[in-house]
């Protein structure tokens, strides 16, 4: 059986599940706290950072590009990228936007003070409203940028359903749990997320029910 360690509210992590969940590939989860990786972690990545995909025969891949990379290589059944140059292009393109840009500008800053201040030992934990404004204001930028995709196209990359969509909604589905997004104010936006929650490849991450963090109270409400 293929592992995948991982954390619940890692980004990264989350795309992975949702990524091997659309091309049916069996895997077990094995729960890793970023601020106390085990050592069966740290064996497969020095860094002890997730995710890391045992895959079966013992593979191990680490990071969330890599784990992708390496997926649609080894198991290019379910086509999760594209055909054509240009959509591949394309779906990596957005796919980068939303594992760097949105990540230093969104995705980092809120986890660092709703979650890492919380549990990790070796940072600040002292509480910066501030941080947490910017990120809201560049939030509002990428919501907006998705809600300029979709009125152009079926999905982010295009009319097919890609990695692009995956990644973000994987991030996105952090937000949400931590009930961080006004979706009253995205309609565009949360049409797109409400169909990518519809998915069956969604439904763990929507399963999510950490004790110590629990989800907003529509989070797994697939009519939000």
């Amino acid at each position: 059986m293929r592992k995948l360690f991982q954390y619940p509210l890692c980004g990264f992590s989350r795309a992975v599940r949702v990524t091997l969940s659309e091309k049916r590939l069996d895997y077990e989860m094995v729960y890793e706290a970023p601020w106390a990786p085990s050592d069966a972690l740290v064996e497969y990545n020095m860094l002890g950072q997730v995710p890391v995909l045992v895959d079966i025969g013992g593979t191990a891949i680490s990071g969330g590009s890599a784990i992708r990379e390496y997926l649609n290589e080894v198991y290019p059944e379910v086509e999760l990228i594209g055909s054509e140059p240009v959509q591949k292009a394309e779906s990596r393109q957005i796919t980068d936007w939303f594992d760097h840009i949105f990540y230093k500008d969104v995705y980092y800053p809120i986890i660092k003070e709703k979650i890492l201040k919380r549990f990790a030992k070796n940072i600040d934990r002292s509480p910066d409203p501030a941080y947490v404004r910017i990120a809201n204001s560049k939030l509002a930028e990428h919501l907006d940028y998705i809600s300029w995709l979709i009125d152009r196209r079926n999905w982010l990359a295009g009319k097919n359903f890609s990695i692009a969509d995956i990644h973000a909604a994987s991030f996105i589905s952090v937000l949400d749990y931590l009930g961080i997004i006004q979706w009253n104010k995205y309609e565009m936006a949360k049409s797109w997320y409400a169909r990518i929650k519809s998915r069956p490849s969604f439904r763990s991450v929507l399963n999510d029910n950490l004790p110590q963090v629990p989800p907003n109270a529509d989070y797994s409400n697939l009519d939000f």
